[in-house]
């Protein structure tokens, strides 16, 4: 923190302590509210660059996209009331994902926050309504407070899982000058110690283990070299679900998809979860063998309370893997049993068409380090299976919010963040809707995200649910839709029709090539997917397979 005093707004305090921070980009909608710090982003223009966008929804998931992506906080603003709620859905990801984003916001003049008089954008407790999504809020009072207050937002945004903050200031509060010292004060963020008892019982369950299987999540992203010393060390296989894709090259031997996964879970007899909530053992694969055990490593110490397990190692999990490695023995040799069941697994995932053919054809024309962001649609679904990846971070999820909207916005701002790489969204035509007013942002800040719109003119998982468990009855699951690539060109996108996975692969790869934005329109029959959910959530094991998603 500076010593050096000055005299400056709070909007002003602000922009210099984002700077100072390390922030590079802010995404946002400017307002009423927030002029003063408005008009010191322009001021900051050479430290900080800002991407205005179309939505505040659109503002929250760039700011999302971009943190996901390159580990670093991603930052954005709007105004406060309708502003916050809009963006509301991207920070509740941010929540889910354990991302760190912070929104940073304004509200009604100081003295009439809580009276209920019917001020601008006034909403009955703004700052408990975002503390209900965030990992923290605060209110700056004073421009003084600034730097501290934003430190504090920086360091819950990196304490043990993570996650987002917000900041607000009243209307009054930002335009109005203090004495300030420095602008942003640092708080120290490290990982809790690891406790060597923990890492001694959790090295002898391992070793009383016959057939152990590791689960890796989101935590384990920064762990990839550590999971996998562990696991060639026991011999055993990785599987991770959506949002551990890339903690470890999934052309490893001991990488498995989640379908192979479920196959050799049938003899697993230790579940070893590392930075992962376990969704699939315990939510999506409604089967447990018998005497199965249960080890957790996480840096929340909360995770062995919501589900708790038979051991629980609190740390790091490169801290936490590293040590295991050196106190577990080397385990047998698994290759042909992992390699049977990676094989069968491919048998079965390539008749969940025509997905798995268009995947290949973006997985042929997505380098290796190119980013692959996908949004709940048929296509989206079957990814978590059928789309291998390689490089941590490069698979990008809303986790377990599953939202309509999120994906072609938040590819934006991974691409802002990632401006040398690939990005390819894939996304529905329902879901599209939701968001291609972004296009315009785009298209403006010249942003070259390739966005796969499947046109299959439904909400494709509500249609095959409401005719296979309901009897045919439709309700809003039919969709009439724009013509997407006469609607991507006029908003000065390049765009064109790829209805075949030959053609699709050709066009990304020269849309890739081009690095600008782009729209490629696959135009598919309504209700011809391939279900994917006998293997997203299989039945148990000698049941007859699930029809939908429930």
């Amino acid at each position: 923190m500076s010593g050096n005093k000055a005299e400056r707004t709070t909007g002003e305090a602000l922009a210099a302590g984002l700077a100072e921070a390390g922030t590079e980009v802010v995404f946002g909608i400017p307002g009423a509210h927030m002029y003063a710090f408005n008009d010191a982003l322009a001021r900051e223009a050479g430290r900080i660059r800002f991407i205005h966008t179309r939505h505040e929804q659109g503002a929250g998931y760039m700011a999302y996209g971009y943190a996901r992506s390159s580990g670093k906080p991603g930052v954005f603003t709007v105004v406060p009331g309708p502003g916050v709620l809009n963006a509301g859905a991207a920070v509740s990801t941010a929540y889910a994902g354990g991302t760190p984003v912070l929104c940073v916001t304004g509200n009604i003049f100081s003295n009439l926050i809580g009276q209920g008089r019917g001020q601008l954008h006034e909403l009955p407790d703004q700052l408990a309504t975002l503390g209900s999504f965030t990992r923290w809020a605060g209110r700056v009072e004073h421009a003084s407070e600034t730097g501290r207050m934003l430190g504090r937002a920086f360091g819950e945004m990196a304490r043990g899982r993570g996650g987002p903050a917000a900041i607000e200031a009243p209307w009054d509060v930002m335009a109005a000058k203090g004495t300030v010292r420095g602008g942003f004060e640092r708080e120290e963020v490290l990982p809790p110690p690891l406790d060597e008892e923990q890492v001694a019982h959790a090295a002898e369950m391992i070793a009383a283990a016959e057939n152990p299987m590791i689960f890796v999540g989101f935590g384990a992203m920064e762990a990839g070299a550590e999971v996998l010393a562990l696991a060639r060390k026991l011999g055993v296989p990785v599987v991770a679900h959506r949002s551990g894709k890339g903690v470890i090259p999934e052309d490893d031997p001991l990488s498995v998809n989640m379908v192979a996964g479920y196959d050799l879970y049938r003899d697993c007899d230790l579940v070893i979860g590392i930075g992962s909530r376990l969704e699939l053992p315990f939510m999506r694969w409604q089967w447990r063998p018998e005497g199965l055990k249960v080890l957790r490593i996480d840096i929340d110490p909360t995770e062995a309370v919501r589900l708790k397990p038979d051991a629980f190692v609190l740390g790091d999990a490169a801290e936490a893997c590293a040590a295991l490695v050196g106190r577990v023995a080397q385990g047998p040799n698994r290759s042909e049993a992992i390699g049977a069941a990676r094989a069968a697994a491919e048998e079965k995932i390539e008749e969940v068409q025509p997905q798995v053919g268009f995947l290949k054809a973006i997985r042929a024309a997505l380098p290796r380090d190119g980013f692959f962001v996908e949004e709940i649609s048929q296509v989206g679904f079957t990814a978590r299976f059928a789309f291998p990846v390689y490089e941590p971070r490069t698979y990008v999820t809303s986790a377990y919010q599953e939202n309509l909207g999120f994906g072609y916005n938040t590819a934006l701002g991974v691409k802002v963040a990632n401006p040398e790489k690939a990005v390819v969204a894939v996304t529905g035509d329902g879901g599209f809707l939701f968001g291609a007013q972004e296009m315009a942002t785009a298209a403006q800040h010249g942003i070259g995200v390739v966005v796969v719109v499947f046109d299959n003119g439904a909400f494709g998982n509500v249609l095959r649910d409401q005719d296979t468990q309901y009897e045919g009855r439709r309700l809003g699951a039919e969709l009439g839709n724009p013509d997407f690539v006469a609607m991507a060109k006029s908003f000065g996108l390049h765009a064109e029709r790829a209805d075949t996975p030959e053609a699709l692969e050709v066009a990304l790869k020269a849309a890739i090539k081009r690095d600008e934005p782009a729209l490629i329109c696959v135009k598919q029959e309504r209700g011809s997917d391939g279900s994917p959910w006998s293997l997203l959530m299989p039945a148990p094991h000698g049941a007859p397979p699930k029809k939908g998603y429930f």
